[in-house]
């Protein structure tokens, strides 16, 4: 019989926790969060030291009343939630719905989930760390505030249903930003020359032209470029230096969360969603082909790179029996921190048994758990293997007595580390001759001028925005998933080609927050705030302080806000060319919860209003030259984009004598075998919304809920579908496996 409780927070971690344990232990989930602020209201009384009224979450009454249960037949307590701020806050809140039971609780963290990381864990059982407590609470409570105080404004400018966040509204403004540089980018023409040359032993190489009389040359026409490369095939070219080199490169340091996401997305092609849903699953257990269940990662919400000295050890005897000594060091190498504030009470992101080698678990895993896992081991076993050792080479060549030429090379001498993990940055070989001689005179053989242009920056995409996130210290590494989740989630921002582009709804909501909010949104302040939260966490600053300095400023941004909101909607609108067919009045563009769309401006006397991208020509007029949206299937008149109810579609130019439409929004491709349709809303009979293909009859792909071309985690189904209820907010749900991934109700933008 069961003495003791161990109450984890995941129940696919208790499954492989219980089996380390034995039977004197009893071992439950929280399944997360089990208490939290009433969605209704505000629940925080700023009148009172900011105290936060906390309430059972609706659907886990059963698992409290499970938990309370099993508490009252055991001896004693282990708290095992994660060991982070968020598992300390959930651990503190599961002790306040014991405390009565006056059962002794100790708090036990597992930095690992194998049976020596669980064992280790339980012998150095400790209390909860109200510092860590506090901290999340302030930031949870600092989110509530923004999120009930700011949202209100969005709601009585635009419209009701929007959301204000701390820090998704600064990914957002980052977005944003970025595609006003690219918009106002204007290319810029430049020109390169570049030749190929030849000794006389025959070995040939390029050179590019550097400098003309001494000057670093920037030639940007074409004219310019045509003279240059005429003067150029006229002259004698001498080698004028030649320079070698050895360099050495340093492995990189084990992941942390951030540069895991980055990793990930760029080799692996996985949004930081999935990359910590996977990396949550390894790290919780997995059922191997041997029978046993163990972790096969060390916590995955880490900033820290240090490694502890087993782990180092066995990756250095797998290095030398694998690859022999002269691949290690000759002293094993740490990490030093790699950011100001690291939370360095946890390792790197490394493998728990650096022995159980990728092909030793890839029949255990799904395919994107074996590439991840693959990932994380060679990255660490590299961490630990000799420098990489390069040959450079820099040959400088004149010509003519104007020109100077250069050319470089580098040869790798020496793999290291590289043997088993680079990345695509990393410098690769490119060969120069071995032998060139100063004062050597080499043959042209060709010259070529190249045009080229400028290029704007490029969009964001996860892996360069969890990275700039990082670098600007805004936000925490293990939020970054679900910051790019909710703002896509939100519309604010859409995913085309695996980069981010804000929608009009994101530029419109961040231009109001910008113009009204400019100290919320600002990255220093965000940043200013993250620090703060980390010294409650350090037992700098309490969370009374933390809230009152918050407060003081929340308090003056609303005030200096809540100015005239009709100015501020009316600053909004966009003057067009259309007249109102009713008044004769100019039409603009205005907001509603449909998104844009065409308003008389004699409102409220003329309520005339219709869709942005429809015009209302006269019976029969339609402008070909303007219409690139093809012909009605039906009667073979032009198509129209107009804006419904339900979003843009297409409709034939000849309504209402023909009233065919067809979908203007594509979701995705249709996951059935072999069909080449895709996914759109669509109607019922009845009216009711659902998505199905549009190679209807053939394809009978039909859901109520809108999929997304994303795989399913856990069984890999080709895609999932959007939900949302009361209990559990926004979250995707497989319909081949059931599982499910929550959009956290606090993490809202």
């Amino acid at each position: 019989m069961s003495q003791y409780l161990v109450i984890v927070e995941s129940p696919s971690k208790a499954g492989t926790i219980r089996k380390y344990l034995g039977e004197e232990y009893a071992v439950l989930s929280t399944v997360g969060h089990i208490r939290d602020l009433p969605k209704s209201q505000l629940g925080v009384d700023v009148k009172n030291n900011f105290k936060p009224l906390y309430v059972t979450i609706a659907g886990k009454k059963k698992n409290v009343e499970a938990l309370r249960e099993a508490a009252k037949k055991s001896l004693r307590i282990f708290v095992a939630t994660d060991p982070d701020r968020e598992g300390e806050a959930i651990g503190w809140h599961v002790t306040k719905m014991l405390e009565n039971l006056n059962k002794p609780i100790q708090r036990v963290m597992f930095y690992e989930i194998t049976k020596a990381g669980v064992l280790e864990g339980m012998r150095n059982a400790t209390e909860l760390d109200m510092n860590l407590v506090n901290a999340q609470q302030a930031r949870r409570i600092i989110d509530r505030l923004v999120g009930f105080k700011v949202s209100p404004f969005l709601w009585k400018v635009l419209y009701s249903g929007l959301s204000a966040g701390r820090v998704q509204s600064v990914a957002l403004r980052l977005i944003c930003e970025r595609q006003d540089e690219i918009d106002k980018f204007e290319a810029e023409e430049y020109w390169t020359i570049k030749t190929e040359v030849e000794t006389e032993r025959k070995q040939k190489f390029e050179a590019e032209l550097q400098k003309v009389d001494g000057k670093k040359i920037k030639i940007e026409d074409e004219l310019t470029a045509h003279d240059l490369r005429h003067e150029l095939k006229e002259a004698e070219y001498v080698i004028d230096r030649v320079e070698k080199k050895q360099v050495k490169r340093n492995p990189r340091a084990p992941f942390t969360t951030s540069t895991l996401q980055q990793a990930a997305f760029q080799q692996l092609g996985f949004t930081t969603k999935r990359t910590m849903t996977l990396a949550q699953q390894l790290y919780e257990g997995i059922n191997l082909k041997s029978g046993e269940v163990t972790g096969l990662i060390t916590y995955m919400r880490t900033d820290s790179t240090r490694a502890a000295s087993s782990a180092i050890e066995i990756a250095r005897e797998h290095i030398k029996a694998a690859f022999g000594a002269k691949y290690i060091p000759s002293k094993f190498r740490q990490f030093g921190k790699a950011a100001a504030k690291v939370q360095d009470a946890h390792e790197a992101i490394r493998p728990a048994n650096p022995a159980l080698l990728p092909n030793d678990v890839k029949d255990s895993l799904t395919g994107p758990q074996a590439k991840l896992y693959d990932l994380i081991w060679r990255r660490f076993i590299a961490s630990q293997m000799s420098v990489a050792v390069f040959d450079q080479s820099t040959v400088d060549i004149k010509a003519g007595g104007r020109f100077e030429l250069r050319a470089t090379g580098s040869e790798i001498v020496f793999e290291g580390y590289r043997k088993i993990y680079y990345e695509n940055a990393e410098e690769t070989d490119s060969h120069l001759p071995a032998d060139l001689i100063q004062g050597e005179i080499v043959q042209l053989l060709k010259v070529d001028a190249d045009q080229h242009f400028t290029k704007p920056p490029a969009p964001y995409t996860e892996s360069s925005l969890v990275k700039v996130l990082d670098t600007e210290g805004i936000g925490r590494p293990s939020t970054y998933a679900n910051i790019i989740s909710v703002i896509q989630t939100r519309n604010y921002v859409s995913t085309e080609k695996r980069k981010l582009y804000p929608t009009d709804l994101g530029r419109v909501t961040n231009k109001l927050l910008v113009e009204n909010f400019p100290e919320l949104v600002n990255k220093k302040f965000t940043r200013e705030m993250e620090e703060q939260l980390d010294k409650v966490e350090e037992g700098d600053l309490t969370y009374l302080q933390v809230m009152e300095e918050f407060w003081t400023h929340l308090e003056k941004w609303l005030e200096e806000s809540s100015g005239s909101y009709s100015e501020i909607k009316k600053s909004l609108q966009v003057e067009t060319d259309q007249v109102c067919e009713k008044c004769g009045k100019p039409m603009v563009v205005k907001w509603s919860k449909n998104g844009q769309f065409l308003a008389c401006t004699g409102f409220p006397g003329c309520k005339n209003a219709r869709p942005l991208n429809t015009v209302t020509p006269a019976e029969g007029e339609v402008d070909e030259e303007a219409n690139d949206y093809g012909s009605c299937d039906k009667c073979g008149s032009p198509l129209i984009l107009r804006d419904g109810r339900y979003g843009k579609f297409y409709a034939c130019s000849a309504y209402p004598k023909c009233k065919f439409t067809k979908p203007f929004n594509v979701l995705m491709p249709c996951p059935k075998p072999d069909c080449k349709g895709s996914i759109s809303a669509r109607r019922s009979r009845k009216g009711r919304l659902f998505y199905g293909c549009t190679n209807y009859p053939d394809c009978d792909f039909v859901s109520w809920d809108p999929p997304i071309d994303v795989k399913c985690p856990a069984c890999e189904n080709p895609y999932m579908l959007v939900k949302s209820t009361k209990k559990k907010g926004d979250f995707t749900f497989c319909p081949n496996c059931k599982h499910e991934i929550i959009v956290n109700e606090s993490e809202v933008i």
